[in-house]
């Protein structure tokens, strides 16, 4: 039993730790190419654009852009992954689409790239999960998650222009659904 929990534990540990290295592979990559890969970030209503839905949270501004997200992003999908590796992929899987697609549907026509749309998404996951599992763990880690990160939330508010805050939104709300599809049913 614990060889168990320490093999999920460190198997949640490694899924997010082999996401985020992509990400900075990505953006080492993308930097030396002078950030021209951000062209396949999600520009609004543009057909050719519409693979931006997938490739977005991997593309970033710059390294700082990146950096703003590396921790949240590995603490609250380091709280996903422990869920399992299939309920990770699924959940991120969402909120790369249905988030991807809210802003390509209603964002403004700038180019919208960085995985802040998945931090946004996992942080209405893990809060969203507690409200339909309502069991203990997931109480504990809804709190966590907004004692350190719940001032995020005002990252959904158009504040700065340079800011995806369409990406924050609808990454959030995507987050939401996939807590609903992805729930644990419980007998009461």
């Amino acid at each position: 039993m614990a060889i168990e929990k320490q093999s999920s534990w460190l198997a949640a540990l490694k899924v997010i730790s082999g996401l985020v290295a992509l990400l900075w592979i990505v953006e080492t990559v993308n930097t030396l190419l002078g950030h021209r890969l951000n062209v396949y970030g999600i520009y609004p209503r543009n057909l050719s654009n519409l693979p931006g839905i997938i490739f977005w949270p991997f593309l970033h501004a710059n390294f700082n852009h990146l950096i703003m997200n590396t921790m949240p992003l590995l603490a609250m999908g380091y709280f996903v992954a422990l869920r399992g590796w299939i309920v990770f992929l699924e959940s991120t899987l969402l909120i790369l689409i249905l988030g991807g697609l809210g802003v390509w549907l209603f964002g403004r026509a700038a180019y919208h790239v960085g995985a802040s749309g998945l931090v946004f998404g996992f942080f209405g996951f893990l809060i969203t999960l507690a409200l339909y599992e309502r069991n203990i763990k997931t109480f504990a880690i809804a709190s966590l998650t907004v004692f350190y990160y719940g001032g995020i939330i005002f990252g959904i508010l158009p504040v700065d222009r340079f800011v995806s805050w369409e990406g924050h939104l609808f990454g959030l709300l995507a987050g939401m659904m996939a807590a609903r599809l992805l729930a644990v049913k419980t007998e009461n």
